[in-house]
């Protein structure tokens, strides 16, 4: 028999949650195929049959959070196989009742009697006792007969409330009570759990906002020039490079320029130090399925507008498909992020700790610009936004920072010789 444990993702994650099993017990798999997939803060993992066999005992189920080097599974080695276990065995795995909320029986016996005919995940049972349905009510999609969380949840959206074990049906004119705890809505809601790269997220946000003395400061750049030079060399740029020109290469070589100039912002605070890097590696923000990820394109100071953009579009695509690495996501200095995309015209990026600064884009907008004092055109125009930590940033540095930015793209030809 051998075990299937949590393998070593890198130094920063210790634990992560297992999103899906491939296989089910009794499968036979093969050395190399995928056994299950685990969601970590950060990327999902893929863990692989290191020899050929059956897979005898699932013990870690979907939406359970396990860590490095935790025996999650057993795979029966070798063609002879080993049969699924006897459908009381799962069981075993959750032998530890909770005392029901409600008033307590008169003798002590077991809150999830009332289930017991069924083998379900412990996820499963926790949001049964949630919602406060009856297992053997939950149509189970699992050839066995093994009832899952999501089982559970396409069940029903309306939970009753718990009912103490001697307690008969309440008379039609007494309301039902609430779940403890829960919140009450009297129309139809649909509960969903946070998936646990969400989490971070949402986590790592509130501590940015927590910790650093974050200010925003905005200007805006007049795109005729850039979009001219887009418009005139686009066609052979991508007949000799095999890449789209478009614009975060202008964007990322005016944030190195800039970032050369006032390398306070391409710092990170450690302690009562603060930490000058003398590297620029920018981080691009993507939106994936999943939630937004900033992989990193490195030593952009030394790359060509053509490794920028071939750069991004493979990170981006990594992104999508879910197949980032977790050096794709480490030690970015400074980042970028695009909410012109979905059509924002303004906004305040929130920091990516522990990085000191990142550029917010936006929408490019036909808007009336004065030429000078006679003449008035219709430029297209964008917003820029530097959120940047006033611990260690002074606001004229940022202002000025962001000066330089929105010069250097008006006049793309300098990106050649500052960037």
């Amino acid at each position: 028999m051998s075990e299937i444990k949590v393998p070593a993702m890198g130094e920063s994650i210790t634990e992560g949650t297992v999103s899906r099993w491939m296989v089910k017990e009794g499968d036979t798999v093969n050395q190399g195929d995928v056994l299950l997939e685990l969601e970590t803060d950060k990327v999902n993992i893929e863990i692989s049959a290191e020899e050929s066999g059956v897979l005898e005992k699932i013990i870690r189920q979907e939406g359970e959070t396990v860590e490095i080097g935790e025996t999650i599974g057993t795979l029966s080695v070798g063609t002879g196989g080993g049969s699924a276990p006897a459908a009381s065995e799962p069981a075993a795995v959750e032998s530890k009742p909770e005392a029901p909320a409600a008033a307590p029986a008169p003798v002590a016996a077991p809150p999830e009697s009332s289930d017991s005919t069924k083998t379900a995940s412990p996820s499963a049972r926790k949001l049964a006792r949630e919602r406060g349905i009856e297992l053997d009510q939950v149509q189970s999609k699992d050839p066995i007969g093994r009832v899952y969380q999501e089982d559970v949840k396409s069940h029903g959206s309306q939970p009753s409330a718990p009912v103490a074990p001697a307690a008969t049906k309440a008379p039609a004119s007494a309301p039902s009570a609430p779940a403890a705890g829960a919140s009450t809505f009297t129309k139809p809601v649909e509960r969903q759990r946070m998936s646990r790269r969400r989490a971070t997220i949402a986590k790592r946000l509130v501590e940015a906002q927590q910790t650093a003395a974050m200010l925003t400061t905005f200007n805006e750049v007049d795109m005729t020039a850039i979009m001219d030079v887009r418009k005139r060399r686009k066609d052979k740029f991508k007949e000799k490079h095999d890449i789209n020109l478009g614009f975060m290469s202008f964007f990322t070589k005016a944030v190195v320029g800039a970032l050369k100039k006032f390398p306070t912002i391409n710092a990170e605070i450690d302690g009562e130090d603060v930490v000058l890097k003398k590297f620029y590696d920018i981080g691009i923000a993507v939106s994936a399925k999943e939630g937004l990820v900033v992989p990193v394109v490195r030593d952009a100071d030394r790359l060509g507008f053509a490794e920028i953009e071939r750069s991004i579009a493979d990170l981006a695509s990594k992104a999508r498909s879910n197949t980032l690495a977790l050096s794709d996501l480490q030690g970015g200095t400074f980042t970028i992020t695009n909410g012109g995309t979905f059509g924002s015209l303004l906004s305040t990026p929130i920091l990516n700790t522990p990085q000191v600064g990142i550029l917010g884009m936006h929408k490019i907008q036909l808007r009336p610009v004065a030429i000078d004092a006679e003449r008035m055109e219709n430029r297209p125009m964008m917003y820029i936004a530097l959120s940047y930590d006033h611990r260690i940033i002074d606001g004229s540095e940022a202002v000025r920072f962001l000066v330089t930015v929105k010069e250097l793209l008006e006049d793309p030809e300098s990106l050649l010789i500052e960037g």
